[in-house]
């Protein structure tokens, strides 16, 4: 067992665990944050994917020794503070979230897009999707709510 440091959703922590433990393990068993969710662990489904240093990767496949220091950012990191980030409020508007297995990766995604793409089209809302698997067939909602959420962070700067 190592102490690994790094800093997740704004807060500098260390873990003792293997090196070689999948981040999104350490995220759930001893962080505690259960937002991020383990799908298909063979980084296929998408479900688990978080912010690595701004860049989006799937937790089931990041060992935690290779990421020591960096910042990760979950999905509990769009709550909090008295606000929410505007992609919770619109999905909460457009009724986006079905089950809800594959949110918290879509969410994370889009936030990646939204900090690089402030007024992302339609295609490239879709491109950046495109991987995330999800059986419930909220797509159309789930659009509708990013793009909403653009327009939020618009208006907001």
């Amino acid at each position: 067992m190592e102490v690994i440091s790094l800093h997740v959703n704004g807060k500098a922590l260390d873990v003792r665990v293997e090196p070689d433990t999948p981040l999104l393990y350490v995220l759930r068993n001893d962080l505690g944050l259960r937002g991020t969710r383990a799908g298909c662990v063979e980084g296929q489904c998408m479900s688990c994917t978080v912010l690595i240093d701004g860049r989006p990767q799937t937790a089931c496949m990041v060992p935690i020794g290779s990421i020591a220091g960096q910042r990760v950012e979950t999905v509990e990191s769009l709550v909090g503070n008295g606000t929410n980030h505007p992609l919770i409020d619109s999905v909460l508007e457009e009724q986006a979230g079905q089950c809800g297995y594959c949110l918290a990766g879509i969410l994370m995604r889009a936030k990646a897009l939204l900090d690089h793409n402030a007024t992302p089209s339609r295609t490239d809302i879709s491109a950046a999707l495109d991987d995330h698997l999800c059986r419930c067939g909220a797509h159309v909602r789930i659009m509708r709510a990013i793009e909403r959420a653009a327009l939020a962070g618009s208006a907001r700067a």
